[in-house]
């Protein structure tokens, strides 16, 4: 009789405690309640990492940007990492070997996104970008009730399906941060910025639609609830981690933490507004909002997702 091929685990090197990756499609890495992989360090955060188990079967490693970062090999994650038999795996001060036996050694580049625009490992350029944040309402409270399978279930799938949705539609790469997603869009010269923001609404749409069924078809206590914050502006781009960095990008996280005052779902900064067509603007409301760390008011263009989804059903792609 052929026997069944070994199940994949994470050795601790401290504790030689293993922890299985058998069962489910991801899980979560941390010190907080409910990870699947609980590590008991301050130097852990409490969502710390993600693994994921991708189409092709094999397991892939996310940050999710973790205070301390997630190292493979000595080398820090940024991109969702494949991993292979006897990685070690460092998480704070906690280092973890990743066993696969069935899977034997093999080079493992990152996992890259399509992207519209690849930069080279030295490359850092400024480029006009739209920013997209997506942040999971509440989470916290809610991951206190569920179990550790729900929990590493729901954090998984929220991510692998708001990921998709982001790449689909033509960001330029995704960064998964505690509990929020954020999707940048690259603008190339000359380009219809408008057409670039419709697909980005798009993505809002679709992600709050991932979600609720992600509700729903885990029965969890309570639904998932989201907020979105879209920034258009200059952004420092580029590098070996594929990042996006400056003002644009906080104002876009910060746009996203005011819709919960605003209550609407989606919070537009003033220059996404202009850039979209003349048509799709009336749909937005005006509002003058404090973001946190900037001098005076702000407007915003705020929209719930019913709306959001009344406007993109007006203008078929």
């Amino acid at each position: 009789m052929s026997q069944l091929a070994p199940s994949p685990y994470l050795l601790s090197v401290a504790t030689n405690r293993k922890y299985p990756l058998d069962q489910g499609q991801s899980w979560a890495i941390g010190r907080g309640d409910g990870c699947a992989v609980m590590l008991d360090s301050r130097s852990v955060s409490r969502l710390h990492a993600l693994i994921q188990r991708k189409d092709t079967g094999e397991l892939a490693l996310v940050d999710l940007g973790s205070r301390n970062g997630s190292f493979r090999n000595g080398k820090r994650v940024s991109l969702p990492i494949a991993l292979q038999d006897r990685d070690i795996l460092l998480f704070g001060d906690q280092e973890l070997v990743f066993v696969h036996p069935a899977r034997a050694p093999a080079p493992s580049p990152a996992i890259t996104p399509d992207m519209r625009n690849e930069p080279t490992s030295a490359l850092h350029a400024q480029m006009l970008t739209s920013i997209l944040v997506v942040d999971i309402r509440d989470f916290t409270p809610l991951a206190r009730t569920l179990s550790e399978e729900q929990l590493s279930q729901t954090i998984g799938t929220w991510f692998l399906r708001a990921g998709q949705i982001t790449q689909r539609e033509g960001s330029w790469a995704q960064k998964y941060i505690g509990d929020a997603v954020m999707g940048v869009w690259v603008h190339e010269r000359g380009a219809n910025i408008g057409a670039d923001l419709f697909r980005l609404l798009r993505s809002i749409r679709d992600i709050a639609v991932a979600t609720a069924e992600i509700s729903h078809t885990l029965r969890l206590p309570a639904p998932l609830r989201i907020g979105a914050g879209v920034n258009t502006g200059p952004a420092i781009v580029g590098g070996t981690d594929y990042t996006a960095l400056g003002d644009t990008v906080n104002a876009a996280f910060r746009l996203e933490t005011a819709t919960k005052s605003l209550g609407l779902g989606i919070a537009l900064g003033e220059r996404t507004w202009k850039e979209l067509d003349e048509a799709k603007r009336g749909a937005f409301e005006r509002r003058e909002v404090v973001l946190k760390g900037y001098d005076g008011p702000s407007t915003a263009w705020a929209i719930s997702f019913e709306g959001l989804r009344d406007l993109i059903s007006r203008f078929p792609a």
